[in-house]
């Protein structure tokens, strides 16, 4: 359905975008419609008293037709703030949670919303205001030809699996709730895929899982294709990186702890080799006659704190190994080795003197 646009009375425009519309035909809610077009009329500066005396309806009917609007994601209810006049309206964006029936902006009008939607797509909550969603908006947003019926359909191709609808809620949570593009969405769940296979042999991430990296990106503001892109790149060289101290440090056949991965990942921002970590690690193990992360740690930290973080950064004397014997008492032990053999040679000779004579 192509866009609809209503010329309004002096220099007003309101445009609604045809799955809006959709929403509303669908809800058979006449007066959920005309509260709607009140409110963008409006620009959300109205209370539910006001729309009720400009619609002729009574304050019950205005709550309910509110509950409509809330339910199709197509408002957001709050305090009635004075908002700087913005021109025309556009096409519907953020929904949230209701709050109080006083005030109501269409989803995604006000001014500095988190995240913006793009034509075509379903209007998404503000990031921290979860909602809980019904089975009637799930399946209607699952109607093919949607943004989300998209989505789901390739989800489950990636997972080799049909949704269930706890599933469904999950990820339709991740999209219409925390602001991820779609295309970021299928970034997040080919890495948790490929992570997941790398752990369990094969395995496949559970949509637990998944949603809980989903939280994990939104809160590090991983929310664009671009960003996505930079995350995982900066995680590869990381996670390759951590592959080669694991050589270093003789960690076979297991996976790491969340803390050694955090000593590693420490190492790694610092700047060292995996030269300058076999040289710590050869130390502590000499010192401690095992792999003791935190003596370690203290290593590369007192290195770092003199800006020693390479093979060749390193001085002699701190490649020597702890509890061995440095140059200089090697050279007072051959001295002393070689003045007890000296002896030893005299006594003999005076031994075979005296075997001489006799």
């Amino acid at each position: 359905m192509r866009d609809m646009k209503f010329i309004l009375p002096g220099q007003e425009t309101v445009t609604l975008t045809g799955q809006t519309i959709d929403k509303l035909i669908r809800a058979g809610d006449g007066d959920a419609a005309l509260l709607y077009l009140y409110i963008l009329k409006t620009r959300g500066q109205s209370t539910s008293e006001q729309a009720a005396a400009a619609m002729g309806r009574n304050p019950g009917g205005i709550a309910t037709a509110m509950a409509v609007l809330s339910r199709l994601g197509l408002v957001q209810f709050g305090e009635t703030k004075d908002a700087p006049d913005t021109g025309d309206t556009g096409d519907m964006g953020d929904t949230g949670d209701t709050h109080d029936t006083h005030g109501a902006t269409p989803a995604g009008s006000q001014k500095g919303a988190p995240h913006d939607s793009q034509e075509g797509e379903p209007p998404r909550a503000p990031v921290g205001e979860p909602r809980n969603y019904t089975v009637e908006e799930i399946k209607l947003e699952l109607e093919p030809g949607t943004v989300f019926h998209a989505l789901a359909e390739e989800t489950q191709r990636r997972l080799g699996k049909i949704l269930s609808p706890d599933e469904l809620m999950r990820l339709f949570g991740i999209y219409d709730g925390l602001g991820l593009q779609p295309e970021v969405i299928m970034q997040l769940i080919m890495h948790c895929i490929t992570e997941s296979r790398s752990r369990s042999a094969g395995r496949m991430p559970s949509m637990r899982n998944i949603e809980k990296k989903a939280y994990e990106w939104e809160h590090e503001g991983i929310l664009t294709l671009e960003r996505a892109e930079e995350h995982l790149k900066a995680h590869d060289a990381r996670k390759s990186a951590r592959g080669e101290i694991k050589k270093v440090l003789q960690i076979r056949d297991r996976e790491l702890s969340g803390t050694e991965k955090r000593y590693m990942d420490s190492w790694i921002a610092m700047g060292f080799d995996t030269g300058a970590i076999e040289i710590a690690y050869d130390k502590t193990v000499v010192k401690t006659g095992r792999l003791a992360w935190e003596y370690m740690d203290s290593i590369m930290n007192s290195w770092h704190s003199r800006d020693m973080h390479t093979l060749h950064e390193i001085p002699e004397r701190e490649k020597k190994v702890s509890g061995s014997v440095d140059a200089g008492d090697a050279k007072a032990h051959e001295q002393q080795f070689g003045a007890a053999n000296q002896e030893e040679i005299k006594q003999m000779q005076q031994i075979l003197e005296k075997i001489k004579e006799t």
